[in-house]
């Protein structure tokens, strides 16, 4: 079966295996898991900040950072396709008393300038719930796995520095981002007061996520993770794959985005399917399905050895990743092209 249906279906690598065999380990809940600190040394190194968390998952990290940054009846300044608000469970409202300030989500990610920087307004207004956190996704996943320009994050972050309002960034593939621009992951993430990661993504390890930020917000978002029932103890077994992640898979992402687009370009031409390839900037590639429903679609594609996922409506969306090669996506596009055939 060839699994498209997200990069988070990606096994670990043999030298992740090894790596986590081999472990050094602790307890974490005291800070004392070797494996666990080099991780997170290395990650703060990496996006360029002072200190970082391991947490089980990218909802978790998310999650601990809003309610680290923001006070009960406070808002969460985010768009309304963003990851944060569309597929999190309403975490930081049920969780954290946040309200969620959603705001239009332009086709490639963006969110308008202009509407951020009047829902960052506080006003002297007792009546109104003042801004906790304004939020940001780089990739976005909803929009296609769009990269977010460094011009625009810098724009955003001086508009929420202006306001006195911390800028976070859900980054769950922001190496992504990184590797389709041709810069350093700092680059981007210098424009944010936190960020969050994934490891279990297109960096292949089997679990795990890092939050980013000063020293002083990982140690409030540290209780937080406690509080969320994060806290774990000879945590190194993940740590040690999520150090291969960061090592050893951060370039190869380059290969996921080549066979995106390769997949993209078998799917374009194809009778009854529309997509749109100047969207098209990393490893998800969605699509329309015009001839039939998705659920029909989908379905007679999974008997043909493949799977994708709907994403809504007549959306679907494939995802590029480690243990996918070319090979295997010409045998998705044909496995398509034989769904479609009349």
């Amino acid at each position: 079966m060839i699994d498209l249906r997200s990069d988070t279906v990606t096994l670990p690598s043999p030298a992740m295996r090894a790596a986590m065999n081999d472990a050094e380990l602790g307890d974490d809940v005291y800070g004392e898991d070797p494996t666990v600190n080099q991780l997170e040394a290395l990650a703060a190194e990496m996006v360029g900040k002072e200190a970082a968390m391991l947490v089980p998952s990218g909802t978790m990290g998310n999650l601990a950072a809003l309610l680290a940054h923001a006070e009960r009846g406070q808002r969460v300044i985010c768009g309304d396709e963003s990851h944060i608000y569309y597929y999190e469970a309403g975490g930081a409202s049920a969780l954290g008393g946040l309200m969620y300030h959603t705001l239009p989500t332009a086709p490639d990610g963006t969110l308008p300038l202009n509407a951020v920087q009047n829902a960052l307004i506080t006003l002297n207004d007792p009546h109104r719930a003042p801004p906790g956190v304004f939020c940001l996704e780089n990739t976005h996943n909803r929009c296609g796995g769009t990269v977010l320009p460094v011009s625009y994050m810098e724009a955003a972050y001086q508009a929420a520095h202006a306001a006195e309002v911390p800028l976070h960034l859900d980054g769950a593939r922001i190496f992504n981002a990184a590797i389709a621009l041709g810069v350093e992951v700092r680059t981007l993430t210098r424009y944010t007061d936190s960020v969050q990661f994934c490891l279990s993504k297109g960096l292949a390890a089997p679990v795990g996520s890092v939050l980013a930020g000063t020293t002083s917000f990982i140690n409030k978002a540290r209780r937080v993770r406690k509080m969320l029932g994060g806290g774990m103890r000879q945590a190194g077994v993940i740590a040690a794959a999520g150090l291969v992640a960061l090592t050893a898979m951060v370039d190869r992402l380059a290969e996921d985005h080549a066979n995106a687009r390769l997949l993209a370009e078998g799917l374009a031409n194809l009778p009854g399917l529309t997509l749109d390839r100047s969207l098209l900037q990393t490893a998800i590639v969605r699509f329309e399905v015009t001839a039939m429903d998705a659920s029909s679609f989908l379905k007679s594609l999974r008997s043909h050895g493949v799977l994708m996922i709907s994403m809504g409506g007549t959306t679907i969306r494939a995802v590029t990743h480690y243990g996918i090669g070319e090979e295997d996506i010409h045998t998705a596009i044909n496995a398509v092209r034989a769904v479609l055939k009349p």
